[in-house]
């Protein structure tokens, strides 16, 4: 796996991990990458391929990068900014997440993982 592949697999492992269903379980006790409405992924795969061309060289760890993409761009508690980089890379990748803007998912009509 290369190491863009392995930050996009650690984006969309928390994406599941950290999003629930209407009923409030989490999506992924339910539903794996392989649900993820096409439209959906392709937006994914394409946030995180601009974001790793541009900062990867400011990363040790791509899956742990990729949970990290994800928490920050979303406001989630942890991120690129609590601590684990240093303090001025953090800022550097906390500040490019949000401009990606927040992206919620969702079950849809299908039973798919879209986005908002």
């Amino acid at each position: 796996m290369t190491q863009l592949e392995e930050f996009i697999h650690g984006y969309i492992e928390c994406a599941l991990w950290c999003s629930v269903d209407d009923n409030g379980t989490l999506v992924e006790d339910t539903y794996t990458a392989d649900d993820l409405e096409p439209g959906t992924k392709a937006q994914m795969v394409e946030d995180c391929t601009e974001f790793w061309k541009i900062h990867h060289d400011r990363v040790d760890d791509a899956n742990r990068a990729g949970h990290d993409f994800w928490l920050t761009r979303n406001h989630h508690g942890a991120g690129f900014w609590d601590g684990d980089y240093p303090e001025h890379i953090g800022k550097i990748l906390t500040q490019a997440s949000h401009e990606y803007g927040v992206f919620d998912l969702y079950i849809d009509d299908n039973c798919l993982v879209s986005h908002y």
